[in-house]
């Protein structure tokens, strides 16, 4: 783009609900340009009637198909000719839609001297896991493994920005869409963790988290940034519990030093 006031291009997967549909409408309000890809294209049937197609482009896609990863790059190329901004924000599929979108980025986001940015969405638990959130905080830990290994991997001429979002807890539908499998006997006992993290969220109170709304509004900011983090912990949790991490990561490292500074091959005599 050669001017700030040109609208970005946004391609945001996971659109249907929670962060990612409060994402595409906080986009539409600032007058971006959104491509919206979902499931079920008919759940965004509302902003389809109020937006124009030249502004809101709404694309069926299983993020882990990549036939459709495909056919959608080719609708964004045809419809836009290019990408400023991708969301990664579909939560279940996410390994295979890095890799496709890995594929298909460097074509699309090759604005002259501009470059695209990608925003893969984590979670504070890719950083400090809960209990009861091995599964998914294992998924979290591979994503961060991943997009940092792909920023690493990416041509400095092609000007991709990448940055990891660590949101902490916010008022969306992450938990009630969840697998809920029950608890394990052995681990239903009063007072082990996995019993208190159940009853917290069996009793948490709707509106006690962060408003999605601003936190989406802060991916909008970061898109501004010339130098964007790689990292963005959002939510007063995300940053408290970022911190526990960084603390007992140093605690260890700290603590079993010297057991590595005598590791190399003893001189031959």
């Amino acid at each position: 783009m050669s001017s700030q006031q040109q609208p970005k291009v946004w391609f945001v997967t996971g659109s249907s609900t929670g962060l990612g549909r409060c994402l595409v409408e906080y986009l539409l309000s600032k007058s971006e340009i959104v491509v919206a890809t979902l499931r079920k294209p008919e759940v965004l049937n509302d902003l389809k009637a109020k937006y124009p197609t030249t502004q809101l482009l709404i694309l069926r896609l299983d993020v882990a198909n990549r036939t459709e990863v495909d056919a959608a790059f080719e609708k964004v190329k045809v419809a836009f000719g290019h990408l400023d901004v991708v969301v990664n924000n579909a939560g279940r599929a996410m390994l295979s839609e890095v890799e496709g979108f890995q594929r298909k980025m460097p074509a699309l986001c090759l604005t002259p001297g501009v470059g695209g940015r990608l925003f893969n969405i984590s979670s504070v638990s890719g950083l400090h896991p809960s209990p009861e959130t091995a599964f998914y905080s294992a998924s979290k830990f591979a994503l961060e493994a991943l997009t940092q290994s792909l920023a690493a991997e990416l041509d400095p001429e092609w000007k991709i920005k990448v940055t990891i979002i660590e949101p902490g807890t916010f008022e969306t539908e992450v938990f009630g869409n969840g697998i809920d499998v029950p608890i394990h006997p052995k681990y239903n006992k009063p007072g082990l963790p996995a019993v208190v993290f159940r009853d917290y969220l069996a009793k948490r109170k709707v509106g006690s988290a962060g408003d999605p709304v601003k936190a989406v509004a802060k991916f909008y900011e970061l898109a501004q940034l010339p130098e964007p983090p790689m990292r963005l912990a959002l939510g007063k949790d995300a940053i408290y519990m970022g911190r526990a991490h960084i603390a007992n990561l140093t605690k260890d490292l700290d603590a079993m030093e010297s057991w590595s500074e005598d590791l190399g091959f003893d001189a031959k005599h």
